[in-house]
């Protein structure tokens, strides 16, 4: 079935439909298919800013001298 087919089944009878989409049905498709993207694009936005600040927050351990272990070691976290 290709991406501008749909296909509609009757439960109750078991007849099965195979169309192209409508105008109005591409047209929300489309409009999916953008929201898909943005939220894809803003979690791996998001992924991304926390292994920066993750990177950053080390550089400044490692500054001071201590490593994730040694504040796991204190008990103050690490993750």
């Amino acid at each position: 079935m290709s991406e501008n087919m749909i296909k509609i089944v009757n439960c109750t009878t078991g007849e099965v439909i195979e169309r192209l989409l409508n105008k109005a049905e591409l047209a929300q498709q489309a409009i999916d298919q953008a929201q898909a993207n943005a939220k894809k694009a803003e979690e791996e936005a998001k992924a991304e800013a926390k292994a920066e600040a993750k990177a950053v927050a080390q550089a400044k351990l490692a500054a001071l001298g201590l490593t994730v272990d040694d504040l796991t070691a204190l008990g103050l976290g690490g993750n």
